[in-house]
């Protein structure tokens, strides 16, 4: 099951190691054979296909580098992999296994205690709980550090007040891994910001789901609301100081999304070319056409230089190299990509293309939001701007 096959012109599957190899197969074959036959159903009922987190779980495929816990252990590369076959399926899959791995369980082993991460660290890798990661709100997205939510001591806890926006995973939750500023600590100018653990079930824990989304309809995106919501001092993420372990935590889920975005294109591309093949126009199929050989090889060129990027991020990041400069690039390129090969697939295939019964489309949606979260389209490039010049375009 090579990642091209005949197309392989620059033997990418060579880079593969054994494990790696089979991660991605064995990923590849459940998007096939349990993802793709239901997620138009869910796309069309605007739903996430909750009977599949058990399977996901079950492959290992939520946490899947963290040793320890039930991790599985794997490569850098391997997770990147598991993230491009799932958006190969649909995006809404992949952003559930990604905020679950790069946006809870990370900032959990990486910022928490022993006690926490015991607590709640198998749990979450079993898939018996589900979290969500609070930092967007309704007014500040790129500006986080605008974030009106706060966090006040108060005898042996904390309590929280405020509102976190187009959160993933929120009304699936059972925990919610929310950044706040904390009051009394800091300056009035630069309060710190810390990070909270609040469960589902917590008084004054609510959420909300947001519903007529046009995008990234399988899978679920909420509200969380706080107030005067009372949680214990031992929920407080100690090693989580400041804006910096946040962003951290966002740079972990777009390395992720840097491959999964190349899977959309891919199922875009392929499907687009064995359409062009058979699609009969004047007598012969639309693929003998020049124009149209243009547009797939354009698409299949930028997919190979995006796969190329990403491969060399996970090097770097094994290595422990990775800056954010080099993610915000590879973010900010391979999301583009997809979309464009969305949008060329969706050409390609004329009238057929804005049906549902074949993925550009639906892709071509969610690919509008992936554009978007995570660090804007726009955002990424002032931050790559920044590494290149020396000077900031924005402030924050």
């Amino acid at each position: 099951m090579s990642m091209y096959g005949e197309y392989d012109f620059l033997m990418i599957e060579s880079l593969l190691g054994d494990e790696e190899r089979m991660v991605r197969d064995s990923v590849r074959t459940f998007v096939r054979d349990r993802v793709m036959p239901i997620i138009q159903k869910h796309y069309r009922a605007g739903t996430f296909p909750t009977e599949l987190i058990p399977e996901i779980a079950g492959l290992g495929l939520l946490g899947p580098t963290i040793q320890g816990y039930g991790g599985a252990g794997v490569s850098h590369l391997a997770y990147g992999l598991i993230m491009q076959e799932l958006e190969r399926g649909d995006s809404g899959v992949r952003s559930f296994a990604s905020v679950q791995s790069g946006l809870v369980i990370h900032p959990i082993h990486t910022f928490g205690s022993d006690a926490q991460k015991e607590r709640w660290l198998p749990g979450l890798i079993s898939g018996e709980l589900i979290g969500c990661f609070g930092l967007t709100e309704p007014d500040f997205g790129s500006n986080p550090s605008g974030m009106r939510t706060t966090a006040r001591k108060d005898g042996d806890g904390y309590v929280l007040n405020g509102t976190k926006r187009w959160i993933t995973n929120g009304n699936l939750s059972h925990l919610a891994v929310v950044f706040a500023k904390v009051e009394g600590e800091g300056t009035p100018e630069k309060p710190h910001i810390g990070a909270f653990v609040v469960e589902r079930g917590t008084d004054g824990f609510s959420t909300l789901e947001i519903e007529g989304k046009l995008s990234l309809r399988a899978s679920v995106t909420s509200e969380l609301h706080f107030e005067d919501c009372r949680i214990p001092a031992d929920n407080r993420l100690p090693e989580a100081r400041g804006l910096k372990a946040a962003l951290s935590c966002l740079n972990n889920a777009r390395f992720g999304i840097a491959f999964g975005a190349l899977g959309a294109a891919k199922a875009c591309f392929f499907e687009a070319l064995e359409y062009a093949k058979e699609r009969v126009q004047f007598d012969r199929p639309i693929a003998g056409y020049q124009l149209v050989q243009r547009k797939l090889v354009n698409m299949y060129s930028d997919i190979v230089q995006g796969e190329l990027l990403a491969f060399r991020m996970a090097e770097l990041k094994a290595n422990g190299q990775l800056n954010p400069a080099a993610i915000s690039l590879g973010k900010r390129n391979n999301v583009k990509v997809a979309l464009e090969c969305a949008r060329t697939a969706r050409d390609i295939l004329g009238a057929n293309g804005v049906v549902d019964d074949y993925c550009p489309m639906r892709h071509m949606n969610n690919l509008e939001s992936v554009y978007t979260y995570e660090g804007t389209h726009d955002i990424h490039t002032l931050i790559i701007g920044q590494r290149l010049t020396g000077l900031a375009a924005f402030s924050g």
